[in-house]
């Protein structure tokens, strides 16, 4: 990050992290920038390298802020060996399904644990039903169906569910999240949806193949 830096928009605030990162604020908002030259310290700790910075402000009413940088996502995420054996299960026994397969994935906002219902949904309009109005969920979906060249197919897919409305906090947390829980879950493709519609559509757009 040496020679970068995040536009926070908050005021009035001055804070140093460890022995790297100088925060600093004038009347346009904080600044969070590196230093150009290495640092001369010898106690000064090595911190590991940034794939996925991490930016979480919390605003209080005395107009403070508290400043969280998370390093790469495969530290921050974790699934569980419960879990990981339980998405390969889903992934090879839904190929093989007569009828759609999708599990809906939290992250737990304390542990940064990545979790799937127990509930297996068999149609786009249950797993419409089911997911909330202001937040973020992933979706893995089997979805058997008849390719427009007349092929039988069953596409293995993510949705990435992001309604308009989902807070600035939110949105970070899962957009974080998204790649590590492609990989893990192996699936080919992500589609982005943001509104019932989408949902309910999905099953046209995999028929384009």
């Amino acid at each position: 990050m040496v020679g970068q830096s995040i536009y926070c928009g908050l005021r009035g605030i001055s804070i140093a992290i460890g022995f790297k990162f100088k925060i600093t604020s004038d009347s346009c908002g904080l600044l969070v920038q590196t230093p150009p030259t290495p640092l001369s310290s010898t106690r000064a700790p090595s911190l590991p390298t940034l794939s996925h910075t991490m930016v979480t402000l919390l605003h209080s009413p005395f107009n403070s802020a508290q400043l969280t940088l998370q390093a790469s996502e495969a530290r921050l995420y974790q699934f569980s060996p419960d879990t990981t054996a339980r998405l390969r299960k889903f992934r090879l026994s839904t190929s093989r399904a007569k009828t759609p397969q999708a599990i809906i994935l939290t992250i737990d906002k304390k542990t940064f644990e990545i979790k799937p219902a127990d509930k297996v949904y068999e149609s786009l309009e249950d797993v419409a039903d089911e997911l909330p109005e202001h937040a973020p969920r992933f979706v893995l979906l089997s979805y058997p169906t008849t390719l427009k060249d007349g092929r039988m197919a069953t596409p293995y897919v993510m949705l990435n569910w992001m309604p308009v409305t989902v807070g600035a906090e939110l949105k970070m947390l899962y957009a974080g999240a998204k790649e590590l829980v492609r990989n893990t879950a192996e699936v080919g493709k992500i589609l982005e949806v943001a509104e019932e519609e989408d949902i309910i559509g999905v099953g046209e757009v995999l028929k384009e193949g």
